[in-house]
């Protein structure tokens, strides 16, 4: 039976959003099953789905609690109400951890230790181990963690979310028959892999492994009878209420501060754990049995993570892909030159992040430069981005920021990178009231002989140069007048108080975005009504808008050929007899994150090729700022449907989507060639590289006299 059915009887028209995420889930951590793949990055792979399940509950399982808990019981699309969904949920959700946990006991930990990296559980210490770690707890362990005494949840701690405890039970007082327990956090500084001697290899003990095998040392005197690891997931679905914040950025603060005290959404526990721990630890944190999970092996899987980045064990990971320098762009002139004679697209991480961030380096440092503008979702901590707006701030230029305190999980980074800003003079905007803004823009406006010239970066994916070597994403770079004048409106819009105008070429959500993709799937289901040829390619992170499925689906009806390159979430159900038999959908997993968007239309044999920051859900089209834009320029767009066309030959990666909700792998068949669609896409990189070279070898260059320069 369907894991979507089990719930409701009648026919289901949408896939549930929850429990396609943990499809998703499953398909990454198939990749750590995977014994064709490198050790470490299977146990990478692993890592990610640990943490991928962290995110899931704190966001998407705290919110259903909250929905159940206030009886608001509305039906999703798929039909289940927020209870249901919870069932669901808890059942997929044990079957993850027990296969996860499966991967890493009978799989992983064995190779790892067959190529030297040890986990050493205290009974297996040696003599000089046993030494190194007792006078590593006497020195350094001990120094800084505190147990505290436990009676009742009025003087249970309160404890960091997604931190290992440890819940040890000791005899009772003299006199008395009850057993006394305290809780020992390991708080957020203390190292999780503590490094043993060893002949050779890496030998390691983990923290609370550490610290159980000396706990008595805490209570002298006192019979220690258990010592438990644990850990709670706190809900972090919430948000500042922008009509009522007089002041976002304090409100903000204080949604961070409110996830510090949330209530338990989940109890990982040692499945070693006595009836009597147990019932302490839900009594005081004030847990059913149904967020509990049992866990047969280390908790936080995702903290092995760490262990990916060993020196010495190269030979454990892929062969490296350094990101090539795109042959369009001559590394020996300005960026602004270079974008005068043409457009250029790069698709990460294959083409180098780097003329992107030179592009806005440059920017800060050209005196004819008059004003930057940009977008901030997610950078990274030491961003050269941030560094140069900043510096142009400093020369006086007229520098505008849109950092988005609101992205989840980043806001206090953003926060911090905004007062940053601020203190260089930099004009900051704090988001847009009741929207994120998700957009990736960047606007350069120069002053040039022939006057004012505005030079644009648009892209799918964030100002982080350290993503951009992990996530498939497409940069547009270009001075094209129009799209530059639309990129201002968008600003215009954006930082004021102004009705947007019309744009001349793109279009943004919540203003029109849904309508435009409506207007292009409808013509080609018009088209192919009356006889002509009609399809839909798309390649998106997640399809949940039922408005835009159900499109696809009338689509499907008439006789358009649709394909779907879905990542993550897909709520259409693909290839049903009389509802969507003409659509197919496939995802993939691989070493490189998918997450560009890039959609094609036939429209007649006028190819339309757009690149977007929004994937077709109701949140993005309705609640954030996104722009959706349209590539033009005929070698660019070649090249985009070329990598859609790679993306849906791959045979080793990808997995198709069944009507029931499953995924199979795509296999080679017959005379079916094997194609790794992100190996063939760094391979297409790397030629493109070497032809240009050889094209310049055999080209004779006369010196010129020197020019002046703009």
């Amino acid at each position: 039976m369907s894991r979507f059915r089990d719930e409701t009887t009648k026919p289901i028209r949408y896939l549930n959003r929850e429990l396609s995420w943990l499809e998703f889930n499953q398909r990454v951590l198939d990749e750590a099953s995977d014994p064709e793949l490198p050790l470490l990055e299977r146990l990478k792979f692993l890592a990610i789905t640990a943490s991928n399940l962290d995110e899931f509950f704190m966001v998407r399982v705290g919110g259903l609690q909250l929905l159940h808990e206030r009886r608001r019981g509305k039906p999703d699309p798929s039909g289940l109400t927020p209870r249901q969904q919870l069932e669901a949920i808890r059942r997929r959700t044990r079957q993850l951890n027990h296969d996860q946990y499966g991967c890493f006991m009978r799989d992983l930990e064995p190779a790892l230790a067959a190529e030297g990296i040890v986990r050493v559980r205290s009974e297996e210490l040696n003599e000089r181990q046993r030494r190194a770690l007792e006078a590593m707890f006497a020195e350094e362990i001990s120094a800084v963690l505190d147990p505290l005494a436990v009676t009742s949840a009025e003087d249970f701690p309160l404890l960091v979310n997604q931190r290992l405890s440890l819940c040890v039970r000791l005899e009772p007082q003299a006199g008395q028959e009850a057993e006394r327990f305290a809780v020992l956090p390991l708080g957020t500084s203390a190292r999780r892999f503590r490094t043993l001697p060893a002949e050779s290899g890496y030998a390691f003990i983990l923290l609370e492994d550490a610290v159980a095998l000396f706990v008595s040392r805490f209570f002298e005197g006192v019979e220690v009878r258990e010592c438990v690891p644990f850990r709670i997931t706190r809900n972090a679905d919430m948000g500042v209420r922008e009509d009522q914040a007089a002041d976002l950025l304090a409100g903000m603060e204080e949604v961070l501060d409110a996830r510090k005290q949330s209530p338990c959404v989940r109890l990982e526990i040692s499945s070693r754990a006595s009836p009597q721990v147990r019932q302490l630890l839900q009594s005081c944190l004030d847990v059913a049995d149904d967020k509990v999970v049992e866990v047969a092996g280390p908790l936080d899987l995702a903290a092995f993570m760490q262990l990916t980045d060993l020196p010495g064990f190269d030979h454990l990971r892929y062969e490296s892909w350094p990101p090539v320098p795109s042959p369009q762009i001559d590394q020996a002139a300005r960026m602004f030159d270079v974008l005068a004679e043409k457009d250029v697209a790069l698709y990460h991480p294959y083409d180098s992040f780097e003329p992107v961030v030179r592009l806005i380096e440059e920017a800060a440092d050209d005196p004819d430069v008059l004003a930057i503008k940009q977008t901030l979702y997610r950078t990274s901590r030491n961003s050269p981005v941030v560094a140069a707006l900043k510096r142009a701030a400093e020369r006086g230029k007229h520098v505008t920021a849109i950092v988005e305190v609101k992205a989840r999980f980043d806001e206090a980074r953003n926060i911090e990178w905004a007062k940053n800003l601020e203190q260089a003079s930099v004009h900051v905007i704090y988001g847009v009231k009741g929207l994120k803004t998700h957009a990736k823009v960047c606007l350069i406006v120069r002053q040039e002989r022939q006057g004012i010239r505005r030079y644009v970066h648009f892209g799918t994916g964030n100002y982080n140069e350290n993503t951009a070597r992990l996530y498939s994403d497409v940069s547009l770079m270009t001075c094209n007048e129009e799209l530059g004048a639309d990129a201002s409106r968008f600003f215009h819009a954006a930082t004021g108080y102004s009705q947007p105008q019309e744009f001349r070429k793109l279009d943004a959500a919540p203003l029109g975005l849904r309508d435009k993709l409506l207007e292009m799937i409808d013509a080609e289901t018009q088209r192919k009504r009356h006889g002509q040829k009609a399809q839909i390619v798309a390649k998106l992170n997640s399809i949940v808008d039922p408005k835009l499925i159900d499109a696809l689906y009338e689509a499907s009806q008439a006789g358009v050929k649709i394909r779907l390159n879905v990542r993550g979430v897909c709520c259409l159900r693909p290839g049903v007899p009389g509802l969507s038999q003409n659509i197919s959908v496939i995802s993939i997993v691989d070493r490189f994150l998918e997450h560009a968007r890039i959609l094609y239309f036939y429209h007649g044999g006028d190819e339309r090729v757009f690149i977007s920051s929004a994937d077709w859900m109701p949140r993005n089209l309705d609640r954030r700022l996104e722009l959706l834009v349209p590539i033009e320029e005929p070698g660019i767009r070649q090249r985009l449907i070329g990598i859609l066309e790679t993306c849906f030959r791959d045979t080793v990666k990808a997995r198709k989507l069944l009507p029931d909700g499953s995924y199979q792998r795509v296999r080679t068949g017959g005379a079916r060639k094997r194609v790794r669609s992100q190996e063939a896409l760094y391979q297409q990189a790397l030629d493109a590289v070497r032809q240009v070279e050889q094209s310049r070898a055999t080209m004779l260059e006369p010196h010129r006299a020197p020019t002046e320069r703009d």
